[in-house]
This record gives C-alpha cells, structure tokens and sequence, in this order.
C-alpha cells in the first residue's frame, strides 16, 4: 500500500468521527492558539514599554534616589533627592540643556461638586523641554511662578475633562487638597510614562507643591521622586553620567555605596527588554503545556482507536497488510490531527492577537517565527505521541484480532 492510499483511508476513518477528532485537535488547538497568543502579546508590551521609554524625550538622563541594591531590597526608597540637587547639576554640568526634577503625590482634585482622586506632580519650567511634552491650550508655569510659589496649575486632559464639564479651563479655579490653585493650562495628551499617567494628572510648580501641599518630607531641602535631565548631544550622553554622578557623591558626601542612580533612556530599554523578553518566554511555555496534553489526548484517543479497530487491523492484515502499512496509517492518522489542530488554532492565536489590539493599548505583533514553529511542533508531537499506538496496531496477530472481534 503506497502513501497516497493510507491518507486516503486515514482522513476517511477521521471525518467517519467528525466529534471524536474534533475533541482530540481541541487540546492542540487550545495549545497552538495560546502559544501565538501570548508570544504576540509579550512582543506587543514590550514594543509598548519601548515606545514610551523613547517618548520620554531625546537624549535624557534620570536620577533616582537609592542605589540599585537599595531599590531592589526595598520599598520604601530612601529621600536622597532634593531640589538643590537638581538645581546644582543646571549650573555645574556644562553638557547639560534642561533638567525638570519631579515630586510625585497624590490627592482629591475638587471643582464645585466635582472631585477626582489624581497624581499630583511638582515639578519646574524645563519640564515640557525635557519631557517631549506640548500644551493644549495654555500656557505652563514660569520661572516667575516657581520663585513666588504662584499657586497656579496645569492639567492633564483627561483630568481637565472630567473636571471642567466642557467648560474652558483656563482660568478656572480648582481646590487641591483644599488649598485653591488657578489652572492656567492643558497639556497635550501623551499617555503614560514610567508607569504615571500624565494625561490623568495635575501638575503644579514644586516650589508651590513644597510650600502649600507637601511641606519638606526630607531634612535636607524640597524632597524629589526622580530627576529628569536633558543633555545637549547624545555623544555626550556617558560623560554627563560620569559629571552627574561625581556631583552628587561630592553634594552627598559619599565615600562608599552611591544613594542615587542615574540612567539612561538605553538602560532603561535594556532592563524592560529583559524583562518582558524573559516574560514572553515565561507565558509561551506556560501555554506550550496545553500543547503537551493535546498530544497525550491523541495518544489516547489512538489507543482507544486500536481496540476499537482491532477487527479492521486482523481483516487488513489477513488480506496481506504488511505492519508497516498498518503503523503509516495510524501515524498519518495522528500527524493529521496534530497538524490540523496546529492550523486551527494558528488561526485562533492570530485572531486572539487582533482582538487583544483592539482592546488593549498594547499593538502585539504575529510572529511568523512562532507561528512556523508551533505548527511544526504540534505535527511532531502528533508524530511522537502517535508511535505507541500505531506499534500496538502494527503488532496485531491477525488471528488473534479477528477472533476477539
């Protein structure tokens, strides 16, 4: 018997049980679907963590209180940051344009009857340069303001929308943990940035925050969350690191481990990268699983085919079957199933794909990669899971099959 004859016959015995194949393909449909999904999903986070890493501004630097060691032991960062720290490194390191250091709180929003619970962002005036920000309709606070504590503010667009009920806001007084603040602008929407949603904040001068919201948290001066830093070129990019560091180990007076970080926009795509990579890989194992019970559905299901068929195998067999024939049959059988479910469910884990894009902010990506090796490796799990089987078929005593039939 040739092997165009034993597909022949084994895609007729499989669509002779339409419902039996179709629950054995569902475990490597389940599994093929989930593999492509998820793979297209950890590449969609991480191209959406790396586009806001980069919309962060070009050429910028961040400073961060707690050396490395420190922030992975803890929660509770130390206060090392003040804005004397920033304001040292504007005038002492010459490779440096803009520096926008922030201190990041929360509290209620009120206008008349309406209140929000948002982030509250102190911060000073080369905030949009630094940041890649553009306003809205407005205009952003001053050095002016910052040197008198103006309790004026600037919103996120969302915030302005929920606040100010179609209303122009500018102009518009606003209560920020009771003390009132005038809102003097709208930022453009950006989305998200190092995990803060600036579109959902109110952002105010950090003079203004230190004076009338916060007060000093830090003994030594206006306490910072993170120092944003903008440098001239991007060659200059390691030296600033090197100056910046060296400030502040002398301002700090250090002489062992560093109570700061400083990092920059490839650090941080290096560290993000390494992270949702290693997750991609984390979730397409977790749904390679369902793949490896798909294949022990259809060795059971062939098993059952066997006794099930062991009249048929001894007729075969009498009639001159050789156990190869009847071994390629059964092996075809199972590949066919394997490798249809692939198929099947490739479609299911590109479509899952779309759907996760429409709903999410995430854009994941289809990996032709993990597409060709799922498929491949639910055709050779077929293979694999299907040689006990067709052994056990091939092995037939034809007597001894046609009299238990």
């Amino acid at each position: 018997m040739d092997f165009l004859e034993s597909l022949k016959m084994a895609i007729k015995t499989l669509t002779a049980s339409k419902l039996r194949s179709g629950l054995t393909m569902l475990g490597i449909i389940i599994g093929n679907a989930s593999v492509i999904t998820m793979v297209g999903v950890g590449e969609g986070a991480q191209r959406y963590v790396s586009e806001q890493i980069e919309g962060l501004g070009p050429n910028v630097l961040f400073v961060v209180p707690g050396s490395q060691e420190t922030q992975r032991a803890t929660f509770n960062v130390p206060k090392t940051l003040v804005l004397a720290d920033a304001e040292a490194i504007a005038e002492q390191v010459a490779s440096v344009s803009q520096v926008a250091p922030e201190y990041n709180d929360r509290g209620l929003i009120t206008r008349g009857n309406r209140t929000s619970n948002a982030t509250i962002v102190g911060t000073t005036s080369g905030f949009l340069s630094v940041r890649n920000f553009e306003m809205q309709q407005g205009r952003f606070f001053s050095p002016l303001d910052m040197r008198r504590s103006n309790p004026v503010v600037v919103l996120g667009p969302d915030l302005a929308e929920r606040l100010m009920d179609n209303r122009d806001p500018i102009g518009q007084q606003i209560r920020i943990k009771n003390v009132s603040f005038q809102v003097i602008g709208v930022l453009d929407e950006k989305g998200s940035n190092l995990g803060l949603n600036y579109d959902d904040a109110v952002i105010v001068p950090i003079t203004t925050m230190s004076n009338r919201l916060v007060g000093r948290t830090s003994p030594y001066g206006v306490e910072l969350t993170y120092i944003s830093i903008s440098v001239d070129d991007e060659d200059q990019m390691e030296a600033a690191e090197f100056q910046i560091s060296n400030l502040l180990r002398l301002r700090h007076k250090i002489v062992g481990e560093d109570d700061f970080t400083v990092n920059s926009q490839q650090d941080l795509l290096e560290i993000t990268g390494t992270i949702t990579g290693a997750l991609t890989i984390m979730l397409a194992a977790i749904a390679g699983i369902s793949l490896l019970v798909g294949g022990i559905g259809i060795m059971n299901i062939m098993l059952v085919s066997v006794r099930e068929r062991t009249q048929e195998i001894g007729l075969r067999k009498a009639i001159g079957a050789s156990q190869q024939d009847i071994l390629l049959q059964f092996m075809i059988e199972a590949v066919i199933l394997a490798a249809s479910g692939g198929v099947i469910g490739t479609a299911v884990g590109v479509g899952g794909a779309l759907l996760i894009g429409v709903v999410t902010p995430f854009q994941p990506g289809i990996s032709i990669a993990a597409v060709g090796v799922a498929v491949v490796v639910s055709g050779g799990i077929g293979l694999f899971f299907g040689v006990v089987p067709a052994r056990q078929a091939a092995k037939l005593d034809p007597i001894v099959a046609l009299r238990s039939a």
